[in-house]
C-alpha cells in the first residue's frame, strides 16, 4: 500500500464533500473545488472522511492512488484554511500595487508589467515590495505565484529581481581586473 494513500483525508469541520459522475466536489468556508477522479483508483466519502483505494495492484495504480489522495488532501485544507504564497520584489526602484482586478509591477523595464488577478486568487501588498497571494487551489496559488515571478527572476549577479520569500539567490563574483 501507498504510505500517503492509505490514511483517509479528514475533513474538517463546516466542509463537506459529493462524490458523483467522476468528480469530488469538496465545498467549505473558503470556496468549493472540483476534482475529477483518475483512472484505477475508487473514492468513497465516510462520513468526516474520505478513503482512496486503488482497483489493482499494478505501478500505475499504485502511483495514482497517492496522487488522488494528495489532491483530495489539498483540496480538503484549501476549502477550510487556504493556501498562501509570499513573493519579495527586490531592486531600487522595484514595487508593486494592486489597482482594482490588477498588479501593477515597476520592475526596471520601460513600462509597468501588468497582471490580471485570476478569479479565486487574492493577492495583497505590503511595503511596496512584499507580494502576497492567497487561494483555496494549491495549484492555482503556486502557478500565480510562478508566473509573477517570472516576469524577472532574480539576477544572479545582484540579486535584483522577484523572488518567493525565503529563497535564497546564490550571488556570483561578476568581473575580476
Amino acid at each position: 500500500m501507498s504510505r500517503i494513500g492509505k490514511a483517509p483525508v479528514q475533513l474538517a469541520a463546516g466542509v463537506t464533500a459529493t462524490i458523483a459522475d467522476g468528480m469530488v466536489m469538496v465545498k467549505g468556508p473558503k470556496g468549493e473545488l472540483k476534482q475529477s477522479i483518475v483512472s484505477l483508483v475508487d473514492v468513497k466519502n465516510e462520513g468526516d472522511t474520505i478513503v482512496v483505494t486503488r482497483q489493482n495492484d499494478s505501478k500505475p495504480a499504485r502511483a495514482r492512488h497517492g496522487l488522488m489522495r494528495a489532491l483530495l488532501n489539498n483540496m480538503a485544507i484549501g476549502v477550510s484554511k487556504g493556501f498562501e504564497r509570499a513573493l519579495l520584489v527586490q531592486g531600487v526602484g522595484f514595487r508593486a500595487e494592486v489597482k482594482g482586478s490588477m498588479l501593477v509591477m515597476q520592475l526596471g523595464y520601460s513600462h509597468p508589467v501588468e497582471f490580471a488577478i485570476p478569479a479565486g486568487i487574492t493577492i495583497a501588498v505590503d511595503k511596496n515590495n512584499r507580494i502576497t497571494i492567497g487561494g483555496a487551489d494549491k495549484q492555482q496559488v503556486g502557478q500565480v505565484a510562478a508566473k509573477i515571478r517570472s516576469f524577472r527572476s532574480p539576477d544572479h549577479y545582484k540579486g535584483k529581481g522577484v523572488r518567493y520569500e525565503g529563497e535564497v539567490v546564490r550571488l556570483k563574483a561578476g568581473k575580476s581586473n
